[in-house]
């Protein structure tokens, strides 16, 4: 069914987010501003940091004497951190300008990859990847409400595209530059490597994010508690937790495999570790094609973005499940399990962002955070998987039965959504975030 933007332009003065009452077409393209395609380069370096360990698993398990599953955990330490930290840090900074909380937590995200490096032992370890995910969720949380704020509403996918092809980029040369680093120099200089590209993105955010971005929050002690306690009530809106559940079921089911991807192709492909940073970028390759596709369609075609993303995620992961033994069959379906991945990547984060239109200081963290909290499970229940005995191979069957459930939770939304149209244009307005909502 064709598909039109999901919601119209909140009331308000006009601004950078401002669209025309005649739709996106009379607005005519947007081009995207500068400081969007900086938070995109600095979403580079943060990518890097949340997914290399999956590329490094032996040799982290190797020099700290933990087993593989307990390094694994190290990517869910990450995952918790982006869950809690999303949240709490968009609240705590609310009454701060974007740009000054932007360069602290990109300050602070330095700070714990240093630490990281110098670690002589698992449990600080740990402790430095939980630290450093709190800066990396609060600087996605913000960083994508500024994005959004910058751009009107029919061009919201676009500049998430922008900000997640930063996260593609990194898995194309950010992830397998840190296993390369870590194969042959030591673990640690992947960590060095992440301080040193941080600093880069730290002087594009001063040099570029405008001063004027604003605060999260209200003006005033009073009125920031209200205007939380007004954002808060949106999540009580069915959509908005159904566009949450999916966005955790989407994670959780990639997460699964790729956290073990790098045993996978040694020990059941069979292929030597010098092969993993190849087909590490070639994931990246596919997610970065499918985040330029996803970014275009998803404006106009949310839900079928949505349909061909988890479907087709779930279809490869099965597909890899039964052909994992056979190198080249493993390599290729690695490249079609990011494009799958990542084709439904900027809808997914649009659809928060449309739903929960009422809440623009927790929207951005409530994208971040359910997509790490599918981080976090997806790499636990592969361990559990694993340690179960039924070998890396179930991993990929899991992670397609979990990709399932979103798509059955992506066609509840579109219901959901088609039903508040019809009672829009019967002339009964709901109280819902999506009351200005979409014709599917």
């Amino acid at each position: 069914m064709p598909e039109s933007p999901e919601s119209a332009p909140p009331a308000g003065p006009a601004g950078p987010a401002a669209v025309t009452a005649a739709g996106p077409e009379a607005a005519g393209p947007t081009r995207l501003p500068t400081a969007v395609i900086v938070l995109g380069v600095a979403v580079f370096a943060l990518g890097t940091s949340e997914f290399m360990l999956s590329g490094l698993l032996p040799e982290v398990a190797d020099d700290l004497n933990v087993s593989i599953p307990s390094a694994g955990l190290l990517i869910s330490a990450f995952a918790i951190g982006m869950v809690v930290g999303a949240p709490v840090l968009a609240v705590a900074t609310q009454r701060l300008p974007r740009r000054v909380t932007l360069i602290g937590l990109l300050a602070a995200f330095g700070i714990g990859h240093v630490v990281g490096a110098l670690s002589s032992g698992y449990a600080l370890l740990f402790a430095s990847r939980v630290v450093s995910a709190l800066a990396c969720a609060g600087f996605w949380a913000v960083g994508a409400a500024v994005a959004i704020s910058l751009v009107p509403v029919h061009a919201r996918a676009r500049a998430m595209a922008v900000m997640i092809g930063g996260l593609s980029i990194a898995n194309i040369a950010g992830v397998p530059g840190g296993a390369f680093l870590g194969q042959h120099l030591g673990w640690r200089s992947s960590f060095w490597a992440v301080t040193l590209m941080t600093a880069v993105a730290l002087v594009g955010v001063v040099l570029f994010v405008p001063r004027d971005s604003g605060a999260q929050g209200g003006t005033g002690a009073d009125g920031a508690r209200l205007r939380l306690a007004d954002e808060l009530r949106v999540f009580k809106d069915g959509a908005v937790l159904l566009a949450m559940a999916t966005v955790v079921a989407f994670a959780a089911g990639t997460f699964c495999l790729f956290s073990y991807l790098a045993p996978l192709l040694t020990d059941v492909t069979g292929l030597s570790e010098s092969w993993v940073p190849a087909v590490l970028a070639l994931y990246g390759a596919g997610a970065l094609a499918g985040t330029m596709i996803g970014g275009r369609v998803a404006d106009a075609h949310m839900f079928g973005t949505l349909y061909t993303g988890l479907g087709g995620a779930a279809a490869v992961l099965a597909t890899l499940a039964l052909t994992a033994q056979f190198a080249v069959a493993a390599v290729l379906l690695s490249g079609l399990l990011g494009l799958a991945s990542f084709l439904v990547a900027p809808a997914l984060n649009a659809r928060i962002f449309n739903v929960a239109e009422g809440a623009p200081t927790l929207a951005g963290a409530s994208a971040t955070s359910s997509f790490n909290t599918g981080n976090t499970l997806g790499p636990w229940v592969g361990g559990l998987v694993i340690n179960a005995g039924l070998g890396y191979v179930w991993t990929a069957w899991v992670g397609a039965l979990i990709a399932l459930m979103g798509l059955g939770l992506a066609f509840a939304q579109s219901r959901l959504s088609a039903h508040r149209s019809r009672v829009i244009a019967s002339g009964c307005q709901p109280v819902s975030s999506e009351s200005s909502a979409v014709t599917l």
